[in-house]
């Protein structure tokens, strides 16, 4: 007697990757409140670790992959018409809309005063370990050696030796091709494995969140409520507000489409804190919302390392009347313009990186302001900088977005069939029956 057996393949329930983020961040917050109510130290302890592996596990591919990102991104190029004029337009449309964002960071901070009422003093300060300034900015992009940027993780500088490998590759030409297809290989094999880590986010939430929550509370954010909230709602006006208007009226395309196929990798930088951890899902969803490979391997790698609308521009606007105010010190017109500057400038000293500290320093410095400022918003930043990055990331997806339409290059068939997020494939197994 012969027994046959049929298999057959059948798709798992399928929870969309945002559900997932959706349900770390509840579960987060549940397990946090939970770890500092009831005073479990050994839960605290287990957020902590599983939130510190989740980030240590971004930042391990960050150094590597920004370098042959950034080389193998200008070598690209050479694929694209117009090349020069593309990245002339994305790095334009950066500096517009970080101009517009910090134009709406210094209006919040006038209208709300975020630094009084608060019971700060000057002695709640402290200065920081590191601090920013133009002569360290521009004298810190050339390396003295090719080991120490990347074992420090010093991004700016890997930036700088990428720019330079990837225009002298150009030169070479043919002669370069062997290094090139070496890159691109290099390069495929961190995004796949950062792809399994993406993948660990909505677990890396949990454990971010809830350590957050018991680190925290909500005692912290009570004294920083106003500054909190000057962050946020800045970053959603920018986020939902000039970004969806400058798509229907710029790029003349459906704001919601935007969202629908970008929110992935909004959610990812919400948690992760890091624009370049979140840089392989930024591309990835830019070109499925219609932007040419050859241009969005350029536009995002560049814009993951300069374009920082929320930590280059709302935040140190806010922030630099925040210490002001705290310190007792005036602003006046021309301060305002030196923010501007700075904001629009100088956003490549934040290099994607989680937290935005050297943007703060460099905009102090600048204006005069003292360092111990930066101190006072040392405990709060984590929680700020959940939404700084998101507003970061969505600006580095949209300003491709912008050019490509306006260039003519967007496939807009693409944008407007855009679905669920590239996270979310079908998982099929097989089983007896």
């Amino acid at each position: 007697m012969s027994v046959s057996t049929n298999t057959k393949s059948f798709t798992l329930p399928k929870v969309p990757f945002w559900a997932q983020i959706l349900g770390g961040l509840v579960l987060g917050v549940l397990l946090g409140w939970l770890a500092r109510s009831q005073d479990l130290s050994w839960l605290v302890t287990t957020l902590d670790k599983i939130g510190s592996i989740f980030v240590g596990l971004l930042k391990l591919a960050v150094a590597p992959l920004v370098f042959f990102a950034i080389l193998v991104s200008i070598t690209n190029l050479r694929k694209v018409n117009n090349a020069a004029r593309l990245a002339s337009r994305t790095l334009l449309w950066f500096m517009i809309t970080s101009l517009i964002a910090v134009a709406i960071g210094l209006v919040i901070g006038l209208v709300t005063n975020p630094g009084a009422g608060t019971g700060l003093t000057p002695k709640d300060g402290g200065k920081p370990e590191t601090t920013g300034s133009w002569l360290d900015f521009l004298t810190g992009i050339v390396p003295t050696d090719v080991i120490t940027p990347f074992t420090e993780l010093n991004v700016l500088q890997i930036v700088f030796m990428a720019a330079v490998a990837g225009i002298a590759a150009l030169q070479l030409g043919e002669k370069a091709q062997p290094i090139l297809t070496l890159s691109e290989s290099v390069l495929e094999l961190l995004q796949k494995a950062l792809w399994w880590v993406i993948r660990l986010a909505p677990l890396g939430t949990v454990g971010l969140i809830g350590n957050a929550i018991a680190s925290y509370g909500w005692n912290l954010i009570g004294k920083y409520a106003t500054f909190t909230a000057d962050i946020y709602v800045g970053c959603a006006l920018v986020l939902f507000g000039v970004y969806p208007a400058l798509l229907a009226t710029v790029a003349k395309v459906s704001p919601l489409q935007f969202f629908k196929g970008a929110w992935p990798a909004i959610q990812l930088a919400f948690v992760s804190r890091s624009s370049v951890g979140t840089m392989p899902l930024t591309q990835k969803v830019t070109e499925r919302l219609g932007v040419p490979k050859e241009y969005a391997s350029f536009a995002v790698p560049f814009g993951a390392t300069t374009k920082m609308d929320g930590c280059a521009a709302i935040y140190p606007a806010i922030a630099a009347i925040f210490v002001a105010q705290i310190f007792d010190i005036q602003l006046g017109l021309g301060d305002y313009l030196l923010i501007a500057f700075v904001s629009v400038i100088g956003s490549a000293a934040t290099a994607g990186l989680t937290g935005a500290t050297v943007m703060l320093t460099l905009t102090l410095s600048t204006l005069g302001l003292p360092m111990e400022g930066v101190g006072l918003l040392l405990a709060i930043d984590p929680i700020l900088d959940m939404m700084r990055t998101a507003t970061n990331v969505a600006g580095q997806a949209l300003v491709p977005v912008i050019v490509s339409a306006r260039e003519g290059i967007l496939d807009r068939d693409a944008y407007a069939g855009v679905h669920s997020s590239p996270v979310d494939e079908p998982q099929r197994v097989a089983a007896a029956a």
